[in-house]
């Protein structure tokens, strides 16, 4: 089934959304909520799917699904942790700097634990106070929602708590990060409000496009309406969701609504760093990728990164070019309180 916030209040109202969407179905009677859903998804996901097969068969009252009166699936959640799957995106960083990769990192995912209070809808503008020096960036991620996991889940486990996926722009301000990792904390000013897919999915939705741990389709995105990417989330990534999901809950229970993301997409190119859409590769995921790629072939990064105006689309499709989730649709925007 396919479920999305429609915005109302602070949390959403949540709606079962058809299989092509093109409309949906209020969810009151279930849960008022994503997350409320999510408390309670014993129950409710049974309800929730009948409401799915009437809106199919016709015998549910139904409305016009336009994505752009979404919310994110969850508009703020308990926790957002963001892993780093495809390591290809870390070894370019890495020596475009010329630094090498840890042997760690091969074994021990990378997990930054991001600002949840205030998530953008796919729609919703990507606001700054500046264009200039900060560096503004998107990252094309795939995401999942989880269930409550109990501390100490092994990977073989955590599967099971999957309840829902969506698609992430996890936008970065790469002008900042530096600087917040030279003092040895974190990432916090350089990782604003991140913005996700107008639809969550059930992991059956995907067919055999899900094996468990990866969906096995291009996200495909979009900047300033010229193909940017078509990396595939299912190759090329060291760690899977369960892995993930293992790693987050290591030394504490993760809540039900927990929503942990892939990083950034990146696929590698016969061994080699990916090329450009329109020189034969799949592209990139965010602007970073091609800068360093940029850096290590020519001394320099070329590609500017985001500025006012700018925009970037990120969805994926079925194999019959069908959309999944909807699409994160965005333009950079000046801020003004």
């Amino acid at each position: 089934m396919k479920l999305a916030s429609l915005k109302s209040g602070r949390d959403g109202r949540l709606v079962v959304v058809s299989k092509d969407l093109t409309r949906y179905t209020d969810a009151a009677r279930v849960a008022p909520t994503l997350q409320a859903a999510l408390d309670d998804w014993e129950t409710a996901a049974p309800a929730l799917d009948e409401l799915a097969q009437g809106l199919e068969s016709g015998s549910v009252p139904a409305e016009r699904f336009h994505e752009r009166e979404c919310a994110s699936p969850l508009p703020r959640a308990y926790q957002w942790a963001d892993g780093s799957a495809y390591i290809n995106h870390v070894e370019l960083v890495r020596k475009a700097r010329g630094a090498e990769v840890p042997e760690s990192f091969y074994e021990d995912p990378l997990m930054y634990q991001g600002g949840s209070d205030c998530f953008l809808g796919p729609r919703d503008a990507i606001v700054m106070p500046t264009d200039e020096g900060w560096g503004i960036d998107m990252e094309g991620e795939v995401a999942v929602i989880t269930g409550d996991v109990p501390m100490g889940v092994t990977a073989e486990e955590a599967g099971d708590y999957i309840k829902l996926i969506m698609l992430v722009n996890d936008v970065s301000l790469r002008g900042l990060i530096p600087g917040e990792l030279a003092k040895g904390f974190g990432f916090f000013q350089s990782k604003p409000s991140s913005a996700f897919s107008p639809v969550a999915i059930t992991p059956d939705e995907l067919g055999d496009a899900w094996d468990g741990g990866a969906v096995h389709l291009p996200l495909l995105v979009r900047y300033n309406g010229k193909p940017f990417g078509q990396a595939n989330a299912g190759v090329d990534l060291t760690f899977n969701f369960p892995q993930l999901i293992a790693h987050a809950a290591k030394s504490r229970p993760l809540c039900a609504g927990a929503i942990i993301g892939s990083g950034t997409v990146s696929n590698k190119l016969d061994g080699a760093p990916g090329k450009s859409i329109e020189n034969g590769g799949d592209g990139y995921s965010c602007i970073a990728e091609i800068r360093m790629i940029e850096t290590i072939q020519d001394g320099e990064a070329k590609t500017p990164f985001m500025k006012f105006g700018d925009t970037v689309e990120i969805k994926m499709k079925d194999r019959d070019g069908r959309s999944i989730f909807g699409s994160i649709d965005q333009r950079v925007e000046k801020y003004t309180r």
